[in-house]
């Protein structure tokens, strides 16, 4: 892959930077009145979420950085690994939790989720950004009572827990942000 200049960053980016895979956040082309110019940047490194800030010479070059990003089905959790199969192909591999995180709070077993990997190494699990999901558990709700924005605990079926509209019943189909884990409406 080509590398890039640091004077052609651009937000949102994935480059090789000193051994980790790095993704613009945020650049700012920098020209003080004394002295060369230079490119200040945020950077998010895709593997462990950690943010930096940092500066370049605008002629430094990195490598740019191929992610992956592949739809796979989640087929089921087994102790510390959770399984995914290749819809078109059917090959079967599997992450471990500590890679996974919660991003599979919302997600029942046989809907498709992306993938992302580095040189084949999967490094993050994205979950569909809305889900609909039926709620399991949660205190019954009052006719009558409507009480602007007042909410209750209540319980998905994946076992997630998320606040609910005082009207939103046991058996009642929901869906939700997945990113906030906010109820949006009932289905």
């Amino acid at each position: 892959m080509a590398d890039v200049a640091a004077g052609e960053f651009r937000n949102g980016m994935t480059l090789e930077i000193e051994g980790k895979v790095c993704q613009v956040i945020e650049f700012q082309h920098v020209k003080p009145g004394k002295g060369a110019a230079f490119v200040r940047t945020k950077l998010k490194d895709v593997i462990n979420g950690g943010v930096v800030e940092k500066t370049f010479r605008p002629t430094e070059k990195f490598p740019a950085a191929r992610i992956d990003r592949h739809d796979m089905q989640y087929l089921y959790n087994d102790g510390d690994l959770y399984y995914f199969m290749d819809p078109e192909t059917f090959d079967q591999i599997a992450v471990n939790s500590e890679t996974v995180g919660d991003s599979l709070k919302f997600v029942k077993e046989n809907e498709v989720v992306k993938l992302n990997s580095y040189n084949g190494n999967v490094f993050a699990v994205e979950a569909p950004l809305f889900v609909e999901l039926e709620i399991t558990e949660t205190e019954p709700g009052f006719a009558g009572n409507t009480a602007q924005g007042a909410t209750k605990p209540a319980t998905v079926e994946t076992g997630a827990q998320i606040n609910v509209p005082l009207f939103v019943n046991q058996g009642d189909k929901v869906q939700i942000d997945t990113r906030t884990g906010e109820y949006l409406k009932r289905v």
